[in-house]
């Protein structure tokens, strides 16, 4: 079989010297820092995107579908600075988490799994597996999938490409068929045919069809599916290692990944539209998680010397191009990836941990 590793090597545009493990250093620093900023700012609300030029972060109460990233990233700040007050204020944060744990949204893969991975108390394991049981009994068996639901209004029997990272690990040591069944029904839906389809929707009469939002151009769908990828490699292996269903491991990184490497734009149809400086964070650390340094380090680079301020803010995030909310903004979950995959690049963290 092959291995990531047999996938060929891919240079991003431009010709930017290699990042130094000070410069990574320095840059996780800084967002750390903005962490802490953040923190003083939201008190007990959740971060969703904040303006370019004052910071000002546009919050939310419950945390949406965000709120694990902002978990996480205190987490990884405590892990930094070995304080006790940082601990204690992920410790907190995750709790308010809780409160999405019957949520009907397949986003709890991205709330519970990333929003826990870094934890260190006994409290934030055990809602990780309240929520797997939770995420587990949202199952469809016959269609393969935890759909995608109707926590945030609208059809809930659809299949989204941001319903499939975290599921996985999130999943795998409840029921690891479930996890591998998931990954793969949406690997099948996802890429049957050019254009790619980051959104399906299920009936008894047409079966699975294809919806126009999110549209094929989408920045965020092919990293997100890579980041699910990523997460199967470490989290799905042995006698549960099915979730590939006809692809190869080296064939779904040349497939995804050829088109990434590199600060997107938001929408691949509107070139000359606002980037998306979180798909290309996502990006990188699902790379590292890939095992490929090379090609997440030109991007780190690009994103931390043009994209990243001072004061530790990753900027042109884009969260909603359709309806122009946040469309140059900071947004957490790209602060949350960049943080994660400069923390693998020096050494704070292990790739297979998030």
């Amino acid at each position: 079989m092959s291995t990531y590793d047999d996938a060929p090597t891919w240079t991003a545009p431009g010709d930017q010297p290699p990042m130094t493990r000070a410069e990574a250093q320095a840059a996780l620093s800084a967002l750390l820092d903005r962490a802490a900023v953040t923190h003083a700012q939201v008190g007990e609300r959740f971060p969703l995107f904040a303006e370019p030029g004052s910071g000002r972060w546009t919050t939310s109460r419950r945390g949406s579908w965000t709120g694990g990233f902002w978990a996480g990233l205190l987490w990884l700040r405590a892990r930094v600075t070995g304080d006790a007050a940082d601990r204690e204020a992920a410790a907190r944060c995750t709790g308010r988490l809780a409160a999405m744990v019957d949520a009907d949204t397949a986003t709890r893969g991205l709330i519970f799994w990333y929003g826990t991975a870094l934890a260190d108390d006994l409290v934030a394991k055990a809602l990780r597996d309240r929520a797997a049981h939770s995420v587990l009994a949202s199952y469809e068996p016959e269609l393969g999938v935890v759909p995608w639901g109707s926590a945030f209004g609208g059809e809930r029997l659809l299949a989204r490409v941001d319903g499939v990272p975290g599921i996985v690990p999130l999943l795998a040591p409840v029921e690891p068929e479930a996890a591998a069944s998931h990954l793969r029904r949406h690997l099948q839906l996802c890429l049957a045919e050019p254009p790619f389809t980051w959104c399906l929707r299920y009936d008894t009469d047409a079966g699975w069809t294809p919806r126009d939002a999110p549209p094929p151009g989408w920045a965020r769908g092919p990293a997100w599916l890579l980041l699910a990828v990523a997460d199967a490699v470490h989290h799905l292996t042995g006698p549960d290692d099915d979730w590939r269903g006809p692809y190869e491991p080296a064939d779904l990184l040349g497939v995804l990944a050829p088109t990434l490497l590199r600060i997107p734009p938001a929408d691949e149809t509107s070139p000359d539209g606002p980037r998306d400086t979180s798909a290309a964070a996502l990006t990188a650390f699902a790379l590292l998680k890939l095992g490929r340094r090379e090609q997440a380090t030109t991007l780190l680079a690009q994103l931390v010397r043009d994209h990243v301020t001072e004061d530790g803010r990753l900027l042109d995030g884009c969260y909603d191009l359709g309806s122009g909310t946040a469309v140059r903004h900071e947004l957490v979950w790209g602060d949350f990836f960049l943080a994660c995959a400069l923390a693998v690049l020096t050494g704070v963290i292990d790739a297979g941990e998030v």
